[in-house]
C-alpha cells in the first residue's frame, strides 16, 4: 500500500510537470505515458485541483494550467541528469552550429538547478562520453539552417534556398513551404512543397548553400512529415532482390537498414536479400558496388544498368 501511495505521488508530480511543459495536455496522452486507465488520470486531475492547482479542462480538448502558474525549481534524478550529457554530446555532432549553441545555453540553465551531487555526477560523466562522426550533415557555411526552418515552419512562412541538387552542375534557387525536417541515413532532410517543381520534394541540408526567411505565406495547408513520407506517390518504392555470398552478409547487418532492407532468405551458399528502394536510386547502386564481387542482382533490370553506367564513368584507372 505504501509503494502504491509513493507511485501515485510521483505520478501526480510528473503530471504537473507535464502540464507545465505544454499549453494543452490530453488525458489519453497522460494515460499512455503512465500506463494507467483514463479513470485513474481523471482521479489524479481531481486530486491536483483539490490541492489548489489551478487547472482548466475541456471535454475532448485536454487540460491546461492557469497562465503564470509554475512549480518551484525542478529537481532531477541522477539518471535524468546523466541523460542530459548524452543529449548534449549528440546535439554537438548531429545538429547545425546555431541550434547546438542554443542547446548549450539551455544546458547551463538546467545545470544551474542541479544539486551538488548531481553536478558532480554530470561533470564526471562529461569526461567519459565522446561521440565522433566523420559524416558532415550540414554545410558549415550555413550554420543556422535548422533554426530558420523551425521558425518558418511554425510561422508558416516560405523559405528561399540556394540548393545544389545531386545531378545539377550549379546550385539553383527554390522557394519551399517546409512541412518539417527528418533525420535519415546520417543526413538531415527538409520535406516541403517546392514552388519550382509544383510538388513535394525532400532536400538534404548539407547541399544547401544559402537559406533565408521570406515574408511569403504558405499557399496551402500541409499534413505532417510522416503523412507525406508514407505516400507512395512521393517516394515510389520498388523491390530489389540480390543474391549475396554468405561470407559477406554479416558485414552488411548494420548498413543494410539504411538502404531499405526488407527481408532475407538463406540458401545453400548465398542469402537472398530483398530491399525496398527508391526508383533509379544511385545511392543504393553505389552502396552495392562496395561488395559487388560477392553479389548478384536478380531484379530490377534498371539497377544493373545504373551500376554499369557508374562503372563506365569511373576515372580510377585514367593516366
Amino acid at each position: 500500500m505504501e509503494d502504491d501511495t509513493l507511485k501515485r505521488f510521483d505520478r501526480l508530480i510528473s503530471i504537473l510537470i507535464q502540464l507545465q511543459s505544454k499549453k494543452i495536455v490530453k488525458s489519453q496522452e497522460l494515460a499512455n505515458r503512465f500506463q494507467v486507465s483514463l479513470r485513474t488520470i481523471y482521479r489524479d486531475i481531481r486530486s491536483l485541483e483539490n490541492a489548489g492547482v489551478p487547472l482548466f479542462g475541456e471535454a475532448g480538448v485536454g487540460y491546461s494550467l492557469v497562465n503564470g502558474y509554475r512549480l518551484p525549481p525542478v529537481m532531477f534524478t541522477q539518471e535524468e541528469a546523466g541523460s542530459f550529457i548524452a543529449a548534449e554530446k549528440l546535439m554537438q555532432h548531429f545538429t547545425d552550429k546555431n541550434l547546438g549553441e542554443h542547446f548549450e545555453s539551455a544546458m547551463y540553465k538546467i545545470k544551474s538547478v542541479l544539486r551538488g551531487a548531481e553536478k558532480d555526477r554530470v561533470e564526471t560523466l562529461e569526461q567519459y562520453i565522446s561521440i565522433h562522426s566523420t559524416q558532415k550533415a550540414f554545410n558549415e557555411k550555413v550554420p543556422h539552417a535548422l533554426e530558420i526552418l523551425f521558425d518558418c515552419t511554425v510561422e508558416r512562412k516560405q523559405v528561399k534556398l540556394n540548393y545544389q541538387a545531386l545531378n545539377a552542375d550549379h546550385p539553383g534557387e527554390r522557394n519551399i513551404e517546409a512541412v518539417g525536417v527528418f533525420y535519415e541515413n546520417q543526413f538531415w532532410y527538409i520535406l516541403g512543397y517546392c514552388h519550382l517543381r509544383k510538388d513535394y520534394r525532400q532536400f538534404r541540408l548539407d547541399r544547401i548553400h544559402e537559406i533565408a526567411r521570406t515574408d511569403l505565406d504558405y499557399t496551402r495547408k500541409h499534413g505532417s512529415v510522416e503523412d507525406y513520407r508514407q505516400q507512395k506517390q512521393i517516394y515510389r518504392k520498388v523491390e530489389a532482390k540480390l543474391l549475396v555470398d554468405k561470407k559477406v552478409v554479416r558485414y552488411l547487418k548494420y548498413d543494410r537498414h539504411f538502404y531499405g532492407f526488407a527481408s532475407e532468405k538463406e540458401m545453400e551458399d548465398q542469402v537472398e536479400m530483398t530491399f525496398q528502394i527508391s526508383e533509379n536510386d544511385e545511392g543504393f547502386a553505389r552502396w552495392l558496388l562496395m561488395f559487388g564481387d560477392y553479389a548478384q542482382i536478380i531484379k530490377p533490370q534498371w539497377l544493373k544498368t545504373t551500376i554499369k553506367r557508374i562503372l563506365e564513368r569511373t576515372k580510377l584507372f585514367e593516366e
